[in-house]
């Protein structure tokens, strides 16, 4: 008999956000789970950015921002991060189940499928209703 895969917590960018800009301790809380978290290249670059216009509109000081670095760093190191490649890339331009679907969040939605485990053992942590509706569509549990 063999064991029940591990489960894989796959953290989309708007999950990270949440928990680092706004606070939300449902949203960290999550990400602390139990599970391997799995989370795409493109996260940490649309996490800076965010960061970085969080500062310019003054909605967060540079002391703030510096803390935010700090949690994604250590959030970096705890995670599985996977690569953009041509093959996500191919997948990006293919239909999915609810359309319209904006690129960035196609990268997520293919980068949660390239995990190579059936998609219930696969939790999508994700506030962003837009991927959530693609992850529920294509059969992947969501938090």
């Amino acid at each position: 008999m063999s064991a029940r895969p591990t489960s894989l917590r796959y953290i989309e960018t708007s999950a990270l956000l949440a928990a680092i800009l706004e606070g939300d301790a449902e949203a960290a809380a999550s990400l602390r789970a139990d599970g391997v978290r799995v989370t795409s290249a493109l996260t940490f670059a649309e996490a800076q950015r965010a960061l970085r216009r969080a500062v310019v509109s003054q909605r967060i000081d540079a002391d703030t921002e510096r803390q935010a670095l700090l949690v994604l760093h250590t959030f970096r190191q705890r995670c599985d991060v996977i690569d953009v490649t041509d093959s996500i890339l191919t997948r990006v331009g293919l239909p999915f189940p609810v359309e319209p679907v904006r690129t960035l969040d196609a990268i997520h939605l293919a980068s949660s499928a390239s995990l190579g485990e059936l998609p219930q053992f696969i939790t999508v942590v994700t506030r962003d209703e837009r991927v959530a509706a693609n992850a529920r569509a294509l059969g992947f549990a969501l938090e």
